[in-house]
């Protein structure tokens, strides 16, 4: 009796270890067999259950070589995304504008991360989208945004814009046609900004955003408003990821200022304490000194 409960428990404890989903009584599915079901799931997922059902033929043909899309012993969505767009499956449209809502969550610090996928939809060309929500557990920080538009985002476009700054997207769940969550890996992310070079100068034209530079070569920054404006300085310093080290703020009209940079000083924000139209007329600024 006693070895007989011992063997249950060890069996019971390889179960949960394996993530088993659905088992019969008393036949164990193989690895091959456990691989097409979590395949074939997430592209339902993907897809909806309706779509599913219509090309399920289709799907099985083109997804024959299952191997293909496993990576780590992980569904590779992205791989998996690209096939569906290749072959007409992956539909994006909508018959008329819907709002929609998209949540992206990472370990990242949730400032840098905010601003990574800010600047990645902006480049993408969605500007006008407002946060619904952000949370923050133990390990992971999520963000949600609702957007209206003709078409959900396109997951392959999104991906290759994410690499582009270090980015990958590792998991897509797809809750209703226009509701997305993308798990993002931030592990050797950048912000996508040209490094100002130590003894180098740069004029920041008119922008209806803060100026953002890579700065983590230099020592110092010399900053001078040009003709025609009325700066009041607001500089925001931050590491690599974006953990502020130091602000500097002037509440008079400043034509010069000089800044020491911090050791860990990678990114600096470039604003006014007022308003962005005090210094329409832009700005130059000149890098200094070597780390």
């Amino acid at each position: 009796m006693v070895k007989r409960l011992c063997l249950v428990f060890l069996l019971s404890a390889n179960l949960l270890c394996a993530e088993t989903y659905v088992l019969e009584p008393t036949v164990e599915p193989t690895i091959e067999e456990e691989s097409v079901d979590l395949l074939q799931e997430k592209i339902k997922a993907l897809i909806g259950d309706k779509a599913y059902a219509r090309h399920v033929k289709f799907i099985k043909i083109i997804f024959s070589d299952e191997e293909a899309y496993y990576t780590n012993a992980r569904v590779d969505v992205a791989k998996v995304i690209v096939t569906l767009k290749e072959n007409g499956l992956l539909d994006l449209f909508f018959k008329k504008p819907q709002e929609m809502h998209l949540t992206f969550q990472s370990s990242g610090y949730p400032l840098f991360f905010v601003k990574i996928m800010s600047d990645t939809l902006q480049s993408m060309g969605y500007y006008r989208f407002i946060t619904d929500r952000s949370k923050q557990d133990e390990s992971r920080f999520f963000w949600t945004i609702r957007l209206t538009g003709e078409y959900a985002i396109d997951p392959v476009l999104l991906k290759k814009a994410l690499q582009k700054r270090g980015c990958d997207i590792v998991d897509i769940d797809r809750q209703t046609q226009t509701d997305w969550a993308y798990h993002i890996d931030m592990k050797n992310a950048y912000l996508m900004l040209e490094e100002l070079r130590p003894y180098s100068e740069k004029v920041l034209k008119k922008s209806l955003y803060e100026h953002w530079l890579d700065v983590k070569s230099s020592k110092s920054l010399t900053l001078w408003s040009l003709k025609g404006n009325s700066w009041y300085p607001y500089v925001s310093i931050y590491d690599k990821e974006l953990h502020l080290l130091k602000v500097y703020k002037r509440d008079r009209k400043t034509y010069k200022i000089k800044l020491e940079l911090p050791e860990d000083t990678v990114y600096v924000k470039i604003a006014d304490l007022y308003s962005l139209k005090n210094i329409k007329e832009g700005l130059r600024v000149q890098a200094e000194g070597t780390k």
